[in-house]
């Protein structure tokens, strides 16, 4: 449905939820909530098929009075954190998936440049990686152990610190999108080439699956992270590139926002991430089914949560709002 079309067939409902709000016109309870989850439905709708409009703003403004004026003496409800996760930021993120797929494929192809380039020149992987890591590893290989490095710290110091170090990579993914969304792919670019030239290291050394069946058990997720948290690294970038109808200060301020909500969606995965790369991926020992169980269930969860749920919860949306139009036009 056009944006005009949609703005025009409920106006006079948004308009008389704005008189009573700002009036202080007394109405049935059950008429005002009645009115107060509609227009919240309206804002959903806005923010997936109209996300840079004039009608998103206005609906949007609307809510934060209902807001205010309802809910001003009461708390925030429990399960607020609980529908964040499972309905708010889903059909919000379905509107950047084009950003999420451009971070996706920036990462996979510099992954490939650097296994190419550690193929191609012998002194790449040292140049990456650092002589220290390399000369460690290689002497873990040679004693019969090429994973020890996950095994020597405290189960949950290196889970802390590992997370630690996620979120400190994922927020420079997100903050380096100020430089016109050129510093996130930076970022993505080095990362991506870090990783695929660790990969081809193993490769050389005759452990790609060794390697692969031990790191991908917490990579999987970790990886994902990042790769989102470069999504939201773009959206920021783009609002400050292309501010459409906005002023660019009103969409960089948006874009912040947005990006901002991506990145809060990455804490649980942080937290599972370091939980694995803490206290399972040192289990070497464990049978090749278990570690391909629990990195196919992780990339199905990344899958399902970022990219399928999200659309499906979009074209339900928009399911609901064309029999909403048959009925009106009946």
């Amino acid at each position: 449905m056009r944006e005009a079309a949609f703005a025009k067939q409920n106006k006079d409902k948004w308009l008389r939820f704005e008189n009573v709000l700002r009036n202080n016109i007394q109405v049935p309870p059950d008429e005002l909530s009645a009115l107060y989850v509609e227009i919240t439905d309206h804002l959903s709708y806005a923010q997936t098929f109209y996300p840079k409009s004039n009608t998103l703003n206005y609906l949007n403004g609307i809510s934060v009075l209902a807001h205010q004026k309802i809910y001003k003496t009461k708390r925030e409800s429990r399960k607020r954190f609980i529908t964040f996760y499972t309905k708010e930021f889903p059909l919000f993120f379905a509107q950047y998936q084009k950003q999420l797929l451009i971070a996706f494929v920036t990462f996979a192809v510099f992954s490939i440049v650097g296994a190419y380039s550690a193929a191609t020149d012998g002194d790449f992987v040292r140049l990456i990686l650092g002589d220290g890591y390399v000369n460690m590893t290689l002497q873990n290989i040679e004693d019969g152990d090429p994973m020890r490095v996950y095994k020597e710290m405290n189960e949950l110091n290196m889970s802390l610190g590992i997370t630690i170090n996620n979120i400190r990579v994922a927020l420079m993914a997100f903050a380096f999108g100020l430089f016109l969304s050129l510093g996130t792919l930076f970022i993505m670019m080095r990362n991506a080439i870090m990783l695929g030239s660790f990969q081809y290291f193993f490769y050389d050394q005759g452990l790609l699956w060794e390697s692969a069946r031990t790191i991908w058990i917490h990579g999987t997720i970790e990886i994902s992270v990042i790769i989102i948290a470069g999504c939201a690294g773009l959206v920021l970038g783009n609002s400050i590139l292309f501010p459409g109808t906005y002023s660019r200060v009103q969409s960089f301020m948006r874009g912040a926002k947005d990006g901002v909500k991506i990145l809060i969606s990455t804490i649980p995965f942080f937290i599972i991430a370091g939980f694995l790369e803490g206290f399972v991926t040192r289990h070497t020992e464990m049978p090749d089914w278990l570690a391909i169980f629990i990195i196919g269930s992780s990339l199905a969860l990344i899958l399902f949560y970022y990219v399928f749920y999200p659309l499906k919860l979009k074209r339900k949306l928009q399911l609901q709002q064309d029999e909403r139009n048959a009925t009106a036009n009946a």
